[in-house]
């Protein structure tokens, strides 16, 4: 089976339509079509029914859904035991949240590496949705991330809790409200919070969906946002960026998402690593 055709199912299945699927694996809609088009001639059966708002997955579409998955990670799979170097016993697949990646995972696979040279760490940064994907599928052994999902079969642990604090661009800002200020969605947990805080809050004049972007905006054009406390702290330092008033902070966890059986020796060496580094890291912060 054509497996470009079973991985443009699983994207038109993630994405909810032909064209965003297409987006997301770069190629024409048209070449989506027609490899759905080929994939259903060989099976035999629709697997989608096609709507103007989108597409959703017929009977033969959902039974066809977990065998896909799993003829994708066993593709993967295989690629990753012929390429694993003679000099390696294992690989480990680690995901994880873009800004979380920036605040310890670079820095643990430095010194898990140093400490398993045997061990080959591929890593992944991704969106929740898809990492949780991602670990369900069996393509990584575990995800670092905010927010995750309870799934059967995972184990979720805490591993920090990272503070965000509203910083601006002068002493003076007043916070929420004006023109200025930066919305960062920080995830479902932070809005609500955020809308009990500032009731009065009506909507910014920028809103980010990734913190870095907002960051840099306020410091090329000005404004004041919530950012992480360990971002903004070398610029508060430089009094480039001011904390705003008696503004509230909001904590942020941080967990790691893993199957509660069937972890392999490097898995459970990497995760005492982890838990090791997010002590050390807590402690400095």
């Amino acid at each position: 089976m054509d497996m470009d055709q079973v991985r443009t199912f699983l994207e038109v299945v993630e994405a909810g339509s032909f064209i965003r699927a297409a987006e997301s694996l770069h190629v024409t809609q048209s070449t989506v079509s027609a490899r759905i088009k080929e994939l259903e001639l060989r099976l035999g059966q629709p697997l989608f029914v096609r709507r103007k708002s989108g597409v959703t997955l017929t009977i033969a579409g959902k039974r066809f859904q977990p065998h896909a998955a799993t003829m994708l990670h066993v593709l993967q799979q295989a690629r990753q035991d012929i390429a694993l170097p003679a000099d390696m016993r294992a690989v480990l697949n680690v995901g994880g949240q873009y800004s979380l990646w920036d605040r310890i995972l670079l820095q643990w696979v430095g010194g898990f590496r140093a400490r398993r040279p045997d061990v080959a760490v591929r890593a992944e940064v991704g969106t929740p949705e898809s990492l949780m994907r991602h670990l369900a599928d069996g393509l990584l052994d575990f995800v670092v991330m905010y927010a995750p999902e309870a799934r059967p079969g995972f184990r979720i642990e805490k591993l920090m809790d990272e503070t965000l604090m509203m910083v601006a661009s002068r002493a003076d800002h007043p916070g929420p409200g004006a023109v200025d200020y930066v919305f960062v969605d920080w995830g479902p947990d932070f809005d609500a919070w955020h809308s009990d805080q500032f009731p009065q809050y009506n909507g910014a004049g920028l809103h980010v969906s990734l913190g870095a972007l907002g960051f840099r905006h306020i410091l090329a054009y000005g404004g004041a946002g919530y950012f992480p406390a360990r971002v903004v702290a070398a610029e508060i330092a430089a009094r480039r960026l001011f904390p705003v008033g008696q503004a509230p902070q909001f904590l942020r966890p941080a967990h790691v998402i893993f199957p509660e059986d069937g972890l392999s020796e490097s898995t459970v060496a990497a995760l005492a690593s982890l838990r090791e580094a997010a002590g050390a890291d807590a402690s400095t912060h």
